[in-house]
């Protein structure tokens, strides 16, 4: 047994052995691979798996992996590939930082079996970075005197890139006094000397600007630059010296104490110490001058010190001298000569003697409102002293003596422009620089009545509906006045106007304080159609001032007027009877609707309808004229009585509207009256009573020739009998009546009249001449006509229809106005 455990033991040794072995060798194995650096992103570096010789179908199940570098995981293998490609760009200087060879080491692990792998990655450098300084400005002080080939050291550039991609030369901008000179240092760094190939002269240039320039050896090269400032350092080689060599000052007396005079300028080319300038004055300067100004030592400010007074000496003569704080100090001297003089210290003055205010506007011009003294203390043209007023202004100055002027009118005052005026008076002086003063009065404007009322319009057009409520507000005629006070109150009236015996003041009322107008009645358009009046606004003012404007009411109308039926003519509420022969023919007139309204244009439009018809194929009406004709003729299936009931409407808002039945009787025999008679064209002309009395005669003697024959049909005619054989006669237009038909009239204000053919019948025609004047009254009159027949009086029927035949309807027309 322990025999056997030995051997099992020995064999586990070897077998770890073996595993071990191999572990190790494969570890040692290294793969070598060159980059570099900055390579993108993805890019493919090797093909692991075939270097590594593994097969690429078992990367993944063999759990392959690769370790970080650094904590970064820069590098990444595709199991897919077995490519090892870039994750994440690598910088060289950042790795291996100040180490002229950059290696990376890996492993990359295969399990079972465990295999290792060594992966040595050199990171190869590239010429990605430039020269810099440490610092990009060098500051170098150098005396002036300095010895030429003195030499400077310069800081060195540094270049983070190795080899040839380092630091491998020095240039310098191009000068007449530096150059420089270039040295290795033992690990092959490169460095410059500045090199003074020339004297310096502060004076004239002290600072020298260089630009050093350092050049790597990579391909292509980078450059980095730093500025390079010499700065000169003075030696006191240069003497103050003034701006001029002798100066002439003027000041004015009563100057102030502190006031400046002159600041005295020297300047030293030197700088620092050397540069720093003291004034003082000489030994030749007397007191008298050095107390009455002072000399400030650091700016070389002569300022006033005590008072100066022209009359008591004019001129003041100095010695100034300027000495420079260096070692070996050095001096100049420079003359000042100070002339006084006389200056205008009194200001003008002005004094108003007198001022008359308020004026009236109406004022007359040249009128000397206001007297004015001015004085000056000064003399010469200090004491010459000018008035003024500004400009614009409707006033002028006027000298009367000597500094005495007079402020007069010049222009016409209007007080509703200007109320008042703020008169500023200034008074100046002739010095240099002159003096003034000024004194502002005020000048205020009384109203006068100069302005008449004012109407915002000069015609005034009023529309008003008819039937409108007395005491309406029709309109407000409001004037304007632009004066004042009882200058401005206005009262309107209406100027007196009769019309047609009617006074305005009945028709329409204003409010004499508003201008409010109002109507006391209630129009109606078919009566007045417009007015035409004038009225009157009156200010308050002494005298009074007015002015009218015309107003011209205009009466709209209104539809409310139903139409009327003058034909056929019927009596109030009744039904109008008409027979017609059976055999009429096709197209044949049956009667005429005729209705009037005594509105205007649209409202006194006219159109007919059917409102109930027997037999709507039989019949048919013209919207327009009214014409009721056959559509065919009569059949034996057709009633024997026909109802017609049609409609007027006239084309107001809302409608309006009249209607008349008609009842038509067919009769189977012509009637001999309708055929005998012939149609009469009537015209009626505007005639005179005297022409309408001389028609009355002349039918009052006819009637007397015929009344011995006709005494007897004349007492029948009073109770008339119905007569199968004849119709009776036709009145009141083309209605046919079988009574005594009473007289009718219908009177019509309306301008608006078609032609009118009223009665286009068998028996006659009825004209309405065109056109009508405006205003017009049209009268329709019915004359009543003889009494009926009887079927066996052939001689009265002969005599009937003689008088039928005399029988007329007129329409006369007078004018009205």
């Amino acid at each position: 047994m322990e025999s056997h455990a030995g051997l099992e033991r020995s064999k586990r040794y070897v077998l770890l052995f073996f595993v071990l072995s191999a572990v190790f060798n494969t570890a040692l194995a290294v793969t070598h691979y060159s980059i570099p650096e900055e390579m993108e992103e993805g890019s493919v570096v090797a093909n692991l798996a075939a270097d590594l010789g593994t097969d690429v179908k078992m990367l993944v199940k063999r759990r392959m992996r690769l370790d970080l570098i650094a904590n970064k995981k820069y590098l990444d293998v595709n199991k897919d590939t077995g490519e090892l490609f870039i994750v994440e760009k690598m910088d060289r200087e950042y790795l291996c930082a100040s180490k002229s060879t950059c290696f990376i080491k890996m492993e990359v692990v295969l399990e079972d079996p465990v295999r290792i792998f060594n992966i040595e990655l050199e990171v190869m450098d590239i010429n990605d970075n430039a020269p810099h300084f440490r610092r990009d400005l060098i500051n170098i002080d150098i005396s002036e005197s300095t010895a030429v080939g003195e030499r400077l050291s310069l800081s060195n550039a540094v270049d983070p890139d190795v080899g040839t991609n380092s630091v491998k030369t020095y240039h310098v901008s191009e000068s007449e006094l530096f150059d420089i000179e270039i040295h290795s240092g033992r690990d092959g760094s490169k460095f410059a000397d500045l090199i003074l190939k020339r004297a310096l002269d502060r004076e004239k240039q002290a600072v020298h600007n260089l630009v050093l320039t350092a050049v790597d050896g990579g391909v292509p090269t980078r450059t980095g630059t730093a500025n390079i400032i010499v700065r000169v350092l003075d030696t006191n080689d240069n003497a103050p010296q003034f701006d001029k060599g002798s100066y002439i000052i003027k000041v004015m007396e009563n100057s102030p104490v502190g006031s400046l005079v002159v600041k005295m300028n020297a300047t030293d080319l030197d700088e620092g110490s050397n540069s720093d300038i003291t004034y003082s004055y000489s030994l030749y300067t007397s007191e008298k001058t050095q107390n009455t100004f002072s000399l400030n030592p650091k700016t070389g400010e002569i300022t006033v010190k005590g008072m100066i007074n022209y009359e008591e000496l004019r001129v003041y003569d100095m010695e100034i001298i300027a000495t420079d704080n260096g070692a070996n100090s050095l001096s100049e001297q420079c003359k000042v000569t100070i002339a006084v003089a006389d200056m205008n210290d009194n200001h003008p003055e002005t004094s108003v003697k007198s001022f008359q205010s308020p004026i009236k506007e109406n004022i007359e011009l040249d009128t000397v409102i206001a007297v004015i003294s001015v004085s000056d203390k000064d003399s010469g043209d200090n004491g010459v002293v000018d008035l003024h007023i500004p400009d614009n202004m409707p006033f002028k100055l006027r000298e009367s003596s000597d500094n005495y002027f007079e402020l007069v009118v010049s222009e016409p005052l209007d007080r509703e422009k200007v109320p008042e005026y703020d008169i500023t008076f200034t008074v100046t002086d002739r010095g240099s620089p002159p003096l003034s003063d000024n004194e502002t009065m005020t000048l205020e404007l009384l109203d006068v009545n100069d302005n008449v009322p004012q109407f915002p319009q000069s015609f005034y057009t009023i529309r008003v509906v008819e039937n409108n409520a007395p005491g309406a507000l029709l309109s407000s005629l409001t004037a304007f006045d632009p004066d004042l006070h009882e200058n401005q109150y206005l009262v309107y009236f209406i100027l007196e106007k009769e019309i047609a015996n009617t006074s305005m003041s009945m028709l329409f009322s204003i409010n004499p304080e508003n201008g409010n107008l109002y109507a006391l009645k209630t129009f109606d358009y078919e009566i007045e159609k417009e007015f035409l009046f004038h009225v009157e606004a009156r200010d308050s003012g002494v005298p009074p001032l007015s002015s009218n404007v015309t107003v011209h009411i205009i009466i709209v109308d209104q539809n409310d007027n139903t139409p009327v039926i003058v034909s056929p003519w019927r009596a109030h509420g009744s039904v109008v009877e008409e027979k017609i022969p059976r055999s009429t023919d096709k197209g044949s007139l049956v009667a005429k609707v005729i209705a009037i309204d005594t509105d205007s244009v649209q409202n006194s439009r006219i159109t007919y309808q059917f409102l109930q018809v027997t037999d709507a194929t039989l019949f048919s009406l013209d919207q327009y004229n009214g014409e009721i004709r056959t559509m065919r003729m009569f059949s034996y299936r057709d009633p024997r009585h026909q109802r017609l009931v049609v409609i007027a409407k006239d084309n107001g808002e809302p409608a309006l509207s009249a209607t008349v039945t008609i009842k038509l009787s067919t009769v189977e025999t012509a009637v001999k009256a309708y055929s005998d008679m012939t149609e009469v064209p009537l015209e009626y002309d505007i005639f005179s009573d005297l022409n309408l009395y001389l028609v009355i005669g002349l039918g009052s003697v006819s009637f007397l020739l015929l009344i011995t024959i006709l005494v007897t049909i004349v007492l029948k005619c009073q109770k008339p009998k119905p007569s199968k054989a004849a119709p009776p006669c036709r009145n009141s237009v083309i209605s046919e009546r079988n009574s005594t038909i009473a007289d009718s009239t219908l009177v019509s204000n309306d301008a608006y009249w078609y032609s009118l053919f009223l009665a286009e019948t068998r028996k006659g025609k009825l004209v309405v001449r065109q056109p009508v004047p405006k205003g017009s009254r049209y009268i329709v009159s019915s004359l009543p006509r003889s009494t009926g027949m009887t079927e066996t009086s052939d001689s009265a029927a002969s005599t009937l229809q003689s008088y039928q035949q005399s029988c007329e309807i007129m329409i006369a027309m007078t004018v009205g106005q």
